[in-house]
């Protein structure tokens, strides 16, 4: 009987402080987070669908390699997002898809983000109702990740382990998006191109016009920096033009050419900006140097890294004529200067029956304007040319200095005529007072990535205004006849179609599994039949608490 007693004592304790610890977690277990989640591009190109149409979720959160993903939201890190992952998911009807984004992009290993990049382009041609989402990777993510991951893993344990992790220690993760508004297509938004010239020497001067695109892309807008695509080739154009400002302003020293610089808009959905800046200066301006005799025109995309550099062009300029020239200069300039670096020309033709173009000298071709792209990339379909991942992490700055002085010497001589006057080909003309700056370079560079340039917010969101005038600014500095085109859709039968909701409020709740609740109702029902036990049975529970105290003191 004296053991019988002891045994209840240790059950009323037991359950008292099983009690008060579930209580505890259950305190802890109701606690919420929240963050903002940046969701998956969703746009209309010509009518044809991409992205994701879905915002709303409402899921228990999940690993990729959990079992069932139907109607739960996968959580994945970057070496999680595989092509074959995000099909699964779809396949198994998940709720949504959660990336988690590091914040050190330079600490992920190469081959990951390579991974991550061509996953990017494979998704963004996909049109699919699962929302995706990406967001910052901090300590409260990734506590979640591992526990999920740890959900998954117990999986493999004996069924026993699991009903016990799942009873009492699991712990389930709820995500909510806070908007449960529907999502609104945007026919108004409007692109900007800016221009300024440096006039040349003489009456009728042939015009060189250098151009780049400066928006970027990515899986996610507010997410899409776009440092070597294209920020690199916008921050060696405003090189450019300070130095050549600074051979213009003298008389003595100024080229008999028109140096027309463009800023276009629109780069990563077909080139829209410079489709709408041609029209109105070939269609509907009375005057424009673009009427006039153009001897080339150099666009500039993607050169911040890599030893290499190629021409892409979609007809192969013809001996004698200014592009064959310019060439010639270019391939002086490497092979005296910078052998190391490989130079190719890379033909392509035009197909007027493609809807799209791949690089934005095609969209002057389609106009008789000669041109070409100077680019370390060799294939306009690169991931690199839209992707998250495209930080500063991403860019050399001594390459992008390189380059900058490949363009510029290539330029000089082939507008000085320094060939023919004899001039050796080592000779360095832009140094000194004229030398291209590592600091400014990356000051620009540091400007341009400073915020997200994704065509639909530049001129929705208050940053990236005045991000566009400060890049007119800069032009001003430099350049006469500076102006911005601003150029609206056709609300009834607009080239691109955006869509709203695009950066999200979220939540994440901490909450036990339905287990857990009838494990501690459980409890809660023994810890109080064990009170009514002792209250009905006070005298004979301490007649026997009584014995066995003196007979311990005994």
């Amino acid at each position: 009987m004296n053991m019988r007693m002891r045994s209840v004592v240790a059950m009323v304790l037991f359950v008292l402080l099983t009690a008060q610890h579930l209580n505890a977690s259950a305190l802890s277990a109701i606690s919420s987070y929240e963050f903002t989640g940046y969701r998956m591009q969703h746009y209309l190109l010509q009518q044809d669908r991409h992205g994701c149409r879905g915002a709303i979720v409402v899921a228990e959160a999940c690993s990729s390699d959990y079992p069932s993903l139907a109607r739960r939201c996968v959580i994945m890190k970057l070496p999680d997002f595989t092509l074959q992952s995000y099909e699964e998911a779809q396949r198994q009807n998940a709720a949504a898809v959660l990336i988690l984004m590091p914040s050190n992009i330079s600490a992920v290993p190469h081959e990951v983000i390579q991974s991550f990049m061509e996953t990017e382009v494979e998704v963004l041609q996909k049109d699919t109702l699962m929302p995706l989402y990406v967001v910052a990777e901090d300590e409260q993510m990734l506590h979640m990740y591992e526990q999920v991951k740890l959900d998954t893993a117990t999986r493999a344990s004996s069924i026993l382990v699991r009903v016990v992790r799942s009873m009492v220690t699991a712990t389930a993760f709820q995500i909510l998006s806070s908007n449960s508004n529907p999502i609104k297509p945007l026919t108004d938004n409007t692109i900007s191109t800016l221009e300024g010239v440096l006039p040349g020497l003489g009456e009728d001067p042939q015009a060189i016009v250098i151009t780049a695109h400066y928006d970027s892309f990515g899986l996610s807008p507010w997410l899409s920096y776009g440092a070597d695509s294209n920020g690199s080739g916008v921050a060696i154009l405003l090189e450019l033009a300070r130095l050549f400002q600074k051979l213009y302003r003298d008389p003595r020293s100024r080229a008999p050419y028109h140096l027309l610089f463009s800023l276009t808009g629109g780069g990563k959905y077909n080139f829209l900006g410079t489709k709408r800046w041609l029209e109105e200066n070939m269609d509907h301006a009375e005057s424009s140097l673009l009427h006039d005799n153009v001897a080339f025109v150099l666009c500039l995309d993607t050169l911040a890294n890599g030893d290499e550099l190629y021409l892409h062009v979609s007809r192969p300029p013809k001996p004698g004529t200014p592009q064959h020239d310019f060439i010639y200069q270019l391939e002086q300039v490497i092979a005296s200067r910078f052998p190391w670096v490989k130079f190719d020309m890379i033909h392509k033709k035009i197909n007027l029956g493609e809807p799209t173009v791949a690089w934005e000298h095609e969209r002057y071709a389609v106009r008789r304007i000669p041109g070409f792209t100077l680019s370390h990339l060799d294939d306009p379909k690169s991931a690199l040319r839209g992707s998250i991942l495209d930080t500063m992490a991403q860019v050399d700055i001594r390459k992008l200095k390189r380059n900058a002085i490949i363009v510029a010497e290539s330029l000089a001589r082939f507008m000085y005529n320094l060939s023919d006057k004899g001039s050796p080909k080592e000779i360095q003309l832009f140094r000194g007072q004229l030398e291209v700056l590592d600091s400014r370079l990356t000051a620009l560079m540091s400007f341009l990535t400073s915020a997200p340039r994704a065509t639909q917010l530049m001129d929705k969101e208050p940053t990236q205004n005045l991000m566009i005038s400060t890049l007119e600014h800069e032009l001003r500095q430099h350049l006469l006849q500076v102006y911005r085109h601003s150029f609206k859709q056709d609300r009834r039968e607009p080239d691109i179609t955006f869509h709203d909701q695009m950066s999200q409020p979220m939540m994440m709740y901490r909450v036990k599994p339905a287990a857990f609740d009838l494990f501690l109702g459980g409890c809660i029902a023994a810890y109080l039949g064990i009170i009514y036990y002792a209250i009905q049975n006070f005298g004979h529970v301490y007649g026997k608490l009584k014995t066995a105290v003196k007979s311990k003191h005994q």
